[in-house]
């Protein structure tokens, strides 16, 4: 599946997602196949996407042109809110295969909750559908407090795989991280690095003077060590090889303490409650 220095996550329903993936948000899709086909030469082979981020066809591109056999490759794509329900979703979901010129994906999540259109549920549907027909291998959504995800399970055939959130230093989610870890739903991390906020923190300055380290990587360990799934995103091909380069040290159990104390309930993004 991935490259030998890539430890994977195994889901609730037996698949494997590499535990450090790439991601592509806010990448224009002209610049979006050079920049996932410098993540495939490094050796990534997990590559999240969404079709909101309109890059789904410069992600495919790579894919493509990296003659990488489909079966070592780990690919996610997403629900938009505005797609939501059980019909439209699997329209939308064609038009995402059909981008990224596959026959399935991998991982397929539903973006948002977005309770204001309390669609969430008969999405839901659709993707348990999916996984039956073979076109998603797994299923899970994106951004889901708590409180969705116990309406999400009321009637669902299926748990999430995945509830992939916004999670770094400052915004660790330690309660909703406890709460997948008790109906195994797997926790995966977008904005890791809180879009560099983090980056100039003395604590993770000294632990990246400690290590030879850069903050960056400092802070990606921290995550692969909670088990967490990860998915920096980068357009530089020194940085993209830099995130990858995070299998040859190991923080201390105090270190990671310290760097789960920088909790400041601060978000680079949208609280899952408000955008619809």
């Amino acid at each position: 599946m991935a490259p030998a220095s890539v430890p994977t996550v195994t889901l609730n329903n037996g698949v494997q997602i590499p535990q450090l993936g790439f991601g592509v948000f806010q990448v224009p899709d002209d610049r979006t196949t050079a920049a996932v086909s410098a993540a495939l030469e490094t050796g990534y082979r997990s590559i999240d996407t969404a079709a909101i981020y309109g890059n789904e066809s410069g992600v495919g591109r790579a894919l493509a042109e990296s003659g990488l056999p489909r079966e070592d490759l780990f690919v996610t794509t997403k629900l938009w809110n505005s797609d939501q329900g059980h019909d439209t979703t699997l329209r939308a979901f064609d038009s995402s295969l059909a981008k990224l010129g596959l026959d399935y994906v991998d991982l397929y999540l539903i973006h948002w909750p977005a309770p204001g259109r309390d669609l969430y549920r008969e999405s839901w549907r659709a993707l348990e559908r999916l996984t039956q027909e073979g076109r998603a291998r797994a299923v899970g959504v994106s951004n889901f407090q708590s409180a969705h995800l116990e309406r999400l399970l009321e009637g669902a055939t299926l748990t999430p795989a995945v509830n992939q959130i916004e999670l770094h230093p400052g915004l660790p989610q330690a309660e909703l991280r406890a709460f997948h870890a008790e109906r195994k739903i797997a926790t995966e991390a977008w904005s890791p690095l809180a879009q560099g906020a983090v980056l100039d923190h003395p604590v993770i300055g000294a632990l990246a003077a400690r290590y030879g380290k850069s903050p960056a990587q400092i802070v990606l360990r921290w995550h692969l060590q909670l088990g967490n799934v990860v998915i920096p995103k980068s357009v530089t091909p020194a940085r993209i090889r830099e995130n990858f380069d995070v299998f040859d040290f190991e923080l201390t159990a105090d270190e990671m303490r310290a760097l789960a104390a920088l909790d400041r309930d601060q978000r680079t993004g949208p609280h899952p409650d408000e955008l619809n």
